[in-house]
């Protein structure tokens, strides 16, 4: 199917004209929702309507809608949930007008809207309604519980449907024939969806009050039969009048419901009832589902076939034979009288059959006639239709034209958000790139400092080696000096005692030549006995002699090499320290260019850490800067968030902050520092900035004065934060950034947060273990109260009371205390249940660690418990007041009722997590059904005692005169008024007051916690 002829037909059901909607359009929309697997192009095609602006337009639309959320696909339904909150705003605006369409379009809206939450919260219900007794079964899921809250359901439904059957009624003049002008069949026409939901409504009401009297006591119920005989009786009245309007015989077959409602405290009293059905003829003769004739079938253009022209047309009318031929002359003499009768006859005959022939042309002509008349009639309704089909497309065209412009606009504005958004994309990469280059190079020059480190320790390693071996060829040369010294000394000693030995043997040689002389002078006379003493001495002489020249060479030799020892060890000397002078040269500018390097590199570094940390600011200013602006979107307006979550973000950030003011005192300190800085100021930007958005977010949902407040108080920390980050960017205000007013507006943020929080998140998980224990201790504690406080009063009532009021006393006492000893058995059966399944589900972990993890159980049981323990202590209060005469016995039975919901809510709560086949689980039941008949007990108690005491102040009227009378029944008129004004006020209260606490305890326990965080 075509999309555009489905969006075509929904522009024509859905009109300005105030008649009823066409079948045939509806049912194409029907067809459009099953094509198409939901309702997308029907809202596509209904939001450009103006629906606020024009109230029959939205009637209308109402009408159109019901059908689809009947008959259409079942994700309609889902679709449809999105725009919840437009049909909701579109129905309070409705529902200023107190007369009209508008008063009606509010009635619809809010039926509508019912309509939906009851099939989303019960999804085992199609959109028309229509199960059987089986499925009826499976939807309560065989729990009473689950019943009794159906129930409450479907009265609110059905209380919608017969506000709007009310509503149209009041607004037709019932004494003329409304129900046959097209204005009248517009507003009619949707009670047909109405009668429909109304009879199911209507059958499973019964069979669910049934099967919930089967299963509660009477008194529990009392408050479901009130408000279904006042729907009942409204839903008879309102069948009964739609049955006698002519509009709705063509259409529908309205049932008729009994003359009394079923009895329900008679369980028999289900196979009398009988299910209400609504016939709707297979083949309707309402103006929107009308057969259109097509022109073919309305005008039979074939025209008749005439018989061709007889050419013996003579011979037709007189005959063909010779012998009666009237020109036959020899034969005309021969024709008889009766010949002539015949041919009369004939010729009458014929004439008749010529005329009634004619006769029957006149009428199908007229009837032609009539035909075309119609049918020119049709087509020129046909074309006042189209005419106004074209001044609606042109105006659809002039507001598609405008629509056109704005999302032409829309588009630019896109495009130029989408080229801004573009920018500043490709400002963050070209950022990020920086970034990433400024970590490169921060990597590069850590990693250079490195090098240059370990380059400079084996630079003063070479240093200290040659230093080393300068000190060891200083220690060399100084001995090589020392032991050189040492020789020309020992060389000059030896020299010296040479040239004394040499003197000496020159003396002794002067001495022996002397000798010689003397030996020579004495020769003469002793030579003969001396000659040979003086050879021997001369031979030893001449011997020592050449000893004496031998060693005085070698002397010599040894000093000539001693001589060139010494040269070669000073010319060794001198070139080894000419070596170490150049070493050392060389060490000593490779030490000032590794000086003058390091000093580039650490200015270099300093400025790349300054850089960074620049950057990080900047990226920190942008992300609060964007948040604040956020704060001011449109957009933003439906993001919501929970105080919970704001005040865990708060508490982060001033985490954070003495992060920041350490990292920042350790740069200022030592500059090396600089990477903890830069990661602590973007995680606080990180962080100032959630928290910004999400106290934003978080004051969409408080009242006024309170959002107005958080957002001043968010604004405030974005502009510290601001602040010190611009103090930071600065060398010079680095050391006066003070994070004392960024960290006293968050605290004041975190404030403002925990005041907002909900009552049941103050309590602490640790906690709960030992605040289980102490309530069901205090519960307790509070029936056995209860229980000493009741037999005290029954002692007292004994002592003092006589008669009737003693045995009213009695009963009703006895049965309170019998209602305590239940409630201390379901207690002490709950005990154990909870013991057990602590046992079985805390596997190594504590109890408290336990009640922790479970914790919305945890809070269940408390609430029980406090319940129990209060409803108990109410009752004898109030039994209290009943026997001292100063009390009502109503209250004592709402009392009863309270404690029994109670101990229900305790029973939940202690079996939810239970296993069914636990015999602890048996009799915690057993005990529930216990408190339960013995609540019934007291209920029962408590009327018998009213009515024996009210029996005994029976009035007497013997005495008064027929004024006093009078009177007396005005009197009693008024006060039966005033009562009944004052019962509606106070149900209208109690409702008021059963939402208010529903409200309240899903706050208390945290049942909106989900669904609000995300927006």
């Amino acid at each position: 199917m075509d999309l555009s002829k489905i969006a075509v037909s929904i522009n024509k059901a859905i009109n300005t004209q105030e008649v009823a909607v066409k079948e045939k359009h509806a049912r194409t929309c029907i067809l459009g929702t099953h094509h198409e697997k939901g309702a997308h192009t029907f809202w596509a095609a209904v939001n450009r309507l103006p629906l606020s602006s024009n109230a029959v337009l939205c009637w209308k639309f109402c009408h159109v809608f019901h059908k689809l959320l009947r008959d259409g696909h079942p994700n309609v339904i889902k679709d449809s949930m999105r725009n919840k909150a437009d049909l909701t705003d579109m129905s309070r605006m409705w529902g200023h007008l107190s007369e009209g369409y508008g008063k009606l379009c509010s009635i619809y809206l809010k039926l509508l809207i019912t309509k939906m939450e009851f099939h989303i919260k019960n999804p085992r219900f199609p959109g028309n309604l229509q199960m059987s007794n089986r499925q009826l079964d499976e939807a309560g899921e065989n729990d009473v519980n689950n019943f009794f809250q159906l129930t409450v359901e479907m009265f609110d439904y059905l209380e919608c449907e017969l506000n709007l059957f009310l509503g149209v009624f009041s607004s037709l003049d019932m004494s003329r024939s409304v129900s046959v002008t097209a204005a009248g069949q517009c507003r009619l026409a949707p009670l047909i969806q109405v009668i429909l939901d109304c009879s199911h409504l209507y059958d499973y009401t019964v069979k669910l009050l049934f099967k919930l009297h089967s299963c509660l006591p009477a008194d529990t119920l009392q408050g479901h039969r009130d408000r279904f005989q006042e729907q009942f009786k409204k839903l008879k009245s309102l069948f009964y009048r739609s049955s006698n309007l002519q509009y709705f015989k063509r259409l529908i077959q309205i049932p008729q419901l009994p003359e009394n409602p079923p009895n329900f405290l008679r369980a028999s009293a289900l196979s009398e009832h009988i299910s209400p059905v609504v016939v709707i003829p297979a083949e309707s003769s309402s103006p929107e589902s009308e057969h259109v004739v097509e022109t073919d079938d309305l005008v039979d253009m074939d025209v008749p076939v005439l018989p061709p022209p007889v050419e013996t047309k003579f011979d037709d009318l007189f005959g063909t034979s010779a012998a009666i031929d009237p020109f036959n002359f020899n034969s005309q003499n021969g024709m008889r009288k009766d010949d002539k009768d015949r041919l009369i006859e004939q010729l009458t005959r014929e004439i008749q059959a010529l005329k009634e022939e004619l006769e029957s042309f006149r009428l199908e002509s007229d009837r032609l006639r009539q035909a075309l008349s119609g049918r020119i009639s049709e087509l020129e309704a046909e074309l006042a239709e189209q005419s106004h089909l074209r001044l609606q497309a042109a105006g659809e065209s002039e507001f598609l034209k405008a629509e056109l412009d704005d999302l032409r606009r829309v588009r630019e504005d896109t495009e130029k958000e989408q080229r801004s958004l573009t920018e500043i994309e490709r400002k963050a990469q070209a950022n990020e790139q920086r970034y990433t280059k400024l970590k490169e190079k921060y990597t590069e020059l850590v990693q250079s400092h490195a090098d240059l480190l370990r380059k400079n320790a084996e630079v003063t390693r070479q240093m200290t080696v040659a230093r080393a071996a300068q000190d060891e060829v200083e220690v060399v040369r100084r001995e090589m000096q020392e032991k050189v010294k040492a020789a020309q000394d020992a060389a000059d000693r030896q020299e010296k005692e040479q040239l004394d030995q040499l003197q000496e043997l020159q003396r002794e040689l002067l001495s022996s030549r002397a000798e010689l002389d003397s030996l020579k002078s004495t020769v003469s006379s002793s030579q003969e006995a001396s000659a040979e003493v003086l050879s021997g001495q001369v031979a030893t002489l001449e011997s020592e002699k050449a000893e004496l020249a031998q060693t005085l060479s070698k002397v010599e030799a040894e000093l000539v090499v001693r001589g060139e020892e010494l040269e070669r060890v000073q010319s060794s000397l001198a070139a080894e320290r000419e070596t170490g002078v150049k070493a050392a040269e060389s060490l000593q500018n490779q030490l000032n260019e590794k000086a003058s390097r390091e000093q580039a590199l650490e200015s270099q570094l300093v400025a790349a850490r300054w850089s960074s940390l620049q950057g990080a600011v900047e990226e920190a200013e942008k992300i609060i800067q964007d948040s604040l602006a956020q704060i001011d979107d449109p957009a933003h307006i439906s993001c919501t968030s929970s105080a919970d979550y704001l005040a865990s973000r708060c508490q982060a950030s001033l985490d954070c902050m003495d992060r920041l003011q350490s990292a920042k005192d350790a740069f200022l300190a030592d500059d090396t520092g600089v990477s903890e800085l830069v990661r602590a100021v973007t995680q606080c930007g990180h962080l100032v900035g959630d928290t910004i958005v999400q106290g934003s977010a978080t004051s969409h949902m408080v009242p006024v004065e309170q959002a107005d407040a958080l957002s001043e108080s968010v604004k405030t920390c974005g502009a510290e934060a601001l602040a010190l980050l611009g103090h930071m960017k600065h060398r010079d205000g680095l050391p006066a950034a003070d994070h004392g007013k960024l960290k006293a507006a968050l605290e004041a943020v975190l404030a403002t947060a925990e005041k907002l929080r909900p009552r049941g998140l103050e309590l602490q998980q640790g906690e709960l273990g030992d605040l289980v224990e102490q309530e069901m201790a205090a519960t307790s504690a509070a029936v056995e109260s209860a229980a000493a406080r009741i037999e005290e009063m029954l002692n007292k009532s004994r002592a003092v009371d006589t008669g009737i009021k003693m045995e009213v006393n009695e009963r009703i006492l006895g049965s309170c205390t019998e209602l305590m000893q239940a409630i201390k058995m379901l207690i002490l059966s709950s005990k154990d249940l909870q013991r057990e399944i602590v046992e079985s589900g805390r596997g190594a972990a504590s109890m408290k660690e336990f009640y922790a993890k479970n914790s919305r159980w945890t809070e269940g049981l408390i609430s029980a418990s406090k319940a129990v323990g209060w409803g108990a202590t109410v009752m004898v209060d109030a039994a209290d007041m009943v026997v001292q005469g100063k009390g009502k016995f109503e209250e004592l039975m709402v009392c009863s009722h309270e404690i029994a919901a109670s101990t229900a809510q305790l029973v939940a709560a202690s079996k939810v997590k239970a296993d069914k086949d636990s015999a602890n689980l048996h009799r915690l039941q057993q005990a529930s059904r216990g408190v339960t008949q013995a609540t019934a007990t007291v209920v029962a108690s408590t009327k018998s005692g009213k009515s024996q005491i009210e029996d005994r102040d029976t009035m007497d009227f013997s005495s008064m005169t027929l004024t006093q009378i009078k009177r007396q029944e005005m009197d009693a008129q008024v006060l039966v008024l005033e009562l009944e004004t004052r019962l509606q006020k106070e149900r209208e209260r109690l409702g008021e007051l059963r939402k208010k606490h529903y409200e309240l305890a899903g706050v208390a326990e945290g049942w909106g916690e989900e669904e609000e965080g995300t927006g």
